[in-house]
Parts: structure tokens; sequence; C-alpha cells
């Protein structure tokens, strides 16, 4: 089973300001305001034009962290976001979803062979059998271009 990344949006039952959430989430708030610029976020406004943001919004900002955090653009976050039922926003999906299982695939590659690194009694890891064993892909032995 895929390890799951929660982000806690539980909140006090009043609107949080700018500050709060930026803390909450462990991000600076000039992130939150130009995540607002590109529209990404549209948090209440109050008196002197302050940020309130409520539960939504935190679901919405934790939404928008995990996507960066899997490489995502802010561009595709948006779209999908904004238009998860059309077809412009499942063409986002799709598309990040293939981009997701290649790095993936990537990075489970690259878990497997430090594992097998650390269990090599080897002087030069290169010689190993078991080292070797894990790249058995002829891209993995083609010259950088």
């Amino acid at each position: 089973m895929p390890a799951m990344i929660g982000l806690n949006v539980d909140m006090k039952s009043s609107p949080m300001t700018i500050g709060q959430v930026a803390d909450h989430f462990n991000l600076p708030t000039h992130v939150l305001r130009h995540w607002e610029s590109v529209g990404l976020l549209s948090p209440a406004r109050v008196a002197g034009d302050r940020r309130r943001y409520t539960r939504d919004d935190l679901v919405r900002v934790a939404s928008i962290v995990v996507a960066k955090q899997a490489g995502l653009p802010l561009p595709d976050i948006r779209e999908f976001l904004t238009s998860i039922h059309t077809p412009a926003g499942k063409d986002v999906l799709r598309r990040n979803h293939r981009a997701l299982q290649v790095r993936m695939t990537a990075l489970q590659s690259a878990l497997d062979l430090l594992e097998a690194g650390l269990n090599c009694a080897h002087e030069d890891i290169t010689t190993c059998p078991n080292y070797r064993a894990h790249l058995t892909k002829p891209a993995d032995f083609q010259d950088p271009v």
C-alpha cells in the first residue's frame, strides 16, 4: 500500500490569518500570497483587506503542498484544482500521473540499488554480483549524453 502524505487541516472554528496558516504549514507568508496571485487561493478578506483562511482554504493549501512535493508545476495544480471535471483537467491529471509513475519507478530503482550497496561486503561495490543484479536494464549501462 502506498504511503499517504497527510497534512493536518484541522483548525479552530474561527478563520485563520495568513501568518497562522503559514505557521501551520511551515511556509513563508510570501508563498501564500504568490499562490493567491496566480489564482490558486482566494481567501476571504476582512477589514483592512486582511486575509482570513477557512477550513476549505486549508484543504486547498494542503492540496497545493502535496502537489508541489510531487513536483507538479503551479499552472498544472491550478488547472487540476479548478477544472477537475473538464477534459483539460483530466489531461493534466493523466500527464502528471504518467510523469509521477516514471519518477516513482526511477526512485524505487535507486532505492533498490542503495539497499544492495548496504548489503554488499565487496571492497569495490561495482564488482558485487548482488549490486550488479540491480543494474539489469540496458539503459543503466549507456553512456550519458
